[in-house]
């Protein structure tokens, strides 16, 4: 059995002076934001709200224990979480609009059969600021597990936002390098997602949109330059937002679960993490399982870019490269010795994304992409 789930109110505003005034932002409403996305948006409106900047209480990718204290900050009497930042902001939203008796975040990620369910306190406005998570649409969140520095996935059907809100205004001042890891993040969900065992023919078209979109934006920055991608901004938050539908139902796969180990130790973000592994885990899809559903994936990138099928998967990655050069692994720290690790780690804590891959991988395979970006 397939199944398309989709849970999103989504709205469209010009700008975020709009939005404030149609939701009549007051006194039961509280904003987790950045100090910079504040002092730009929020504070000239001088909202009659609470609010709070994540950098505040750590940095860098979230981990539970940020999460601990920022659920403290939040103060009694609110009823709305507005969440205006990328899939941090947005994800630390809402793990803080979901309760269990210990008022612990890591107690979220307990999945065993007795496990507390948890209850929503809060409903969350997700706003984003950048074009990659798409987390404004989807029921998962990411985090560092603090007592294992590691990074986890969580689904529950309790943290889809109430409400989900695209100002194209937002991501139009993001420095050039987070449009594109972001930008990459959104492409990799969809990629993903269309070669997910659990696609159906509905997400497959929120996925197919979302590839066209970003590989059309990404050909005209590159001829253009690079600093014009903001004339396409509004198609790489729709993208976005399109990937995240997709993936919300058909799920991420390898790519991401063999970044987390790299985000959650090394903390390199998560787009960045994302791309270091992609075109990697696609050679091996490749090599493994020439013939299957790959093929129509490289027929569509093909026509995308005008290049033989066959030749598709490599333009692609050349293309990716020119918008936001890749570094090898050495130069973040990372020792080749902890591959095994990474990977035993992934097979061990990552069953709910290796699910989804368009075939499956041993620990030696997944060895053998992290030495290939070495």
């Amino acid at each position: 059995m397939k199944e398309f789930k989709m849970y999103a109110d989504i709205v469209y505003h010009d700008s975020f002076q709009e939005f404030m005034e149609g939701e009549n932002v007051g006194a039961e409403d509280f904003i987790l934001t950045n100090e910079f996305l504040y002092n730009q948006y929020v504070k000239p409106l001088n909202p009659n709200c609470g609010s709070l900047f994540i950098e505040a209480y750590g940095k860098g990718e979230p981990t539970t224990e940020m999460v601990d204290e920022i659920k403290k900050a939040i103060p009694a009497g609110v009823k709305r979480l507005i969440a205006v930042g990328g899939g941090s902001v947005i994800d630390i939203a809402k793990m803080c609009s979901l309760h269990v008796s210990s008022n612990k975040t890591e107690d979220l990620f307990d999945l065993s059969p007795d496990a507390e369910k948890p209850t929503r306190i809060y409903e969350v406005y997700a706003i984003p600021t950048t074009c990659g998570t798409g987390s404004e649409v989807t029921n998962a969140c990411a985090v560092e597990l603090s007592s294992l520095h590691t990074k986890r996935g969580l689904n529950s059907p309790l943290m889809f936002p109430a409400k989900s809100v695209l100002i194209p205004e937002l991501i139009s001042g993001l420095p050039y390098k987070f449009f594109a890891t972001s930008s990459i993040d959104a492409l990799i969900h969809a990629t993903e997602s269309y070669l997910s065992p659990k696609a159906s023919p509905v997400s497959e078209l929120f996925s197919k949109e979302a590839i066209r979109l970003i590989f059309e934006g990404y050909q005209y920055i590159v001829k253009n330059g690079l600093d014009k991608w903001t004339d396409r901004a509004q198609e790489f938050i729709n993208a976005s937002n399109f990937a995240g539908l997709a993936f919300c139902s058909a799920g991420c796969a390898a790519v991401h679960a063999l970044s987390y180990p790299l985000g959650g130790g090394y903390h390199i973000p998560h787009g960045e993490a994302n791309q270091l592994v992609f075109a990697a885990t696609f050679r091996k899809y490749k090599e493994k399982q020439p013939v299957g559903k790959i093929n129509d994936l490289e027929k569509m990138w093909g026509d995308l870019l005008g290049v033989p099928a066959d030749q598709a998967l490599e333009a692609a990655f050349q293309l990716f490269d020119q918008v936001q050069p890749r570094k090898p692994l050495k130069e973040f720290g990372i020792s080749d010795a902890e591959f095994q690790g990474f990977a035993e780690g992934v097979m061990a804590g990552q069953t709910r994304l290796l699910n989804n891959n368009y075939v499956p991988l041993t620990i030696e395979d997944m060895v053998e992409i992290y030495k290939s970006v070495y």
